[in-house]
């Protein structure tokens, strides 16, 4: 289907937000806010968010991506995933202004924006959102991300031949077995959050999105990289964690792994399989 991208501006707060916004010619009910991690602006890592509203207005799915308040083009100052529903709920109105077809919007997230996401709906239950897409969502904590590191690094180095050649030559340092020490230490340890501010009303930002993932009544689409430490550090911390017990039993969840993507899909197939597990879903999902 063809499309036309523009550009527009509207605002949150009184600051004036930057978004461009990639328009089916003939756009259905439903349309994609995407919503861009930080810190960067709306074109992403090697304009994956580019090439992503493209393959959806193509597709006939209305997408608008946008700078938040402080980065890029927008007005205000910078802030963090946290910070940022009132940015998402002013770019959900102005999808829907601008394209007056659309009833039904589904966020899509990488990384913390994918948090963002979860945030958002925790904090405005918004009816209008209708689907959640989250891409390696970001749970960092000081007791998961050493977990991670142990699993998914450590064990793997300690039963490589070369490793323990190393080790006994002398090329390993002492510093890196202190290291492996002190990730076994944290891995044991309660899931404090890590540089992350202050809880909001008591609530650490993982326990919020937790929430908002079980009380959701739309749709989600949870798709992990393959190759992505961020991913691993997700599964991890919802096996430990408690709010996270049922996450994964979600009626409406649709969880898929992406082969040989990395986090931000930087090689051609890999992005292309993201839009395309995207569009699948959207396509017998996000009208229901």
């Amino acid at each position: 289907m063809n499309y036309s991208e523009a550009a527009t501006t509207f605002t949150c707060a009184g600051e004036t937000l930057v978004g461009i916004l990639a328009r089916p010619e003939t756009a259905g009910s439903t349309g994609i806010v995407i919503i861009v991690g930080g810190p960067q602006y709306r074109a992403g890592s090697h304009r994956q968010f580019v090439l992503l509203a493209r393959a959806l207005a193509a597709a006939g799915y209305p997408a608008l991506r946008f700078d938040y308040r402080g980065m890029g083009d927008s007005e205000g100052e910078q802030r963090d995933f946290q910070g940022v529903s009132a940015d998402i709920n002013s770019a959900l109105t102005q999808l829907q202004h601008v394209c007056p077809s659309v009833e039904n919007v589904v966020l899509w997230g990488l990384c913390d924006a994918a948090s963002a996401a979860l945030l958002y709906c925790h904090a405005h239950q918004p009816n209008r959102v209708t689907g959640l897409c989250l891409v390696n969502p970001w749970v960092r904590s000081t007791a998961s991300l050493a977990r991670t590191r142990v699993k998914h690094y450590y064990v793997k180095r300690l039963g490589q031949k070369e490793f323990w050649l190393k080790l006994l030559s002398g090329k390993v340092a002492t510093g890196a077995l202190s290291h492996l020490w002190r990730n076994i230490q944290q891995a044991r340890s309660s899931p404090v959050n890590a540089s992350a501010g202050a809880p909001v009303s008591g609530l650490l930002f993982q326990t919020r999105m937790a929430k908002a993932w079980d009380g959701f009544a739309g749709g989600i689409l949870l798709l992990l990289s393959e190759d992505d430490y961020t991913a691993k550090e997700f599964l991890e911390y919802a096996k430990t964690d408690d709010a996270w017990s049922r996450a994964f039993d979600h009626q409406r969840l649709v969880r898929l792994e992406l082969p040989g993507a990395d986090h931000t899909f930087s090689h051609e197939g890999a992005r292309r399989l993201a839009e395309g597990r995207t569009l699948n879903w959207l396509d017998s999902n996000a009208k229901n």
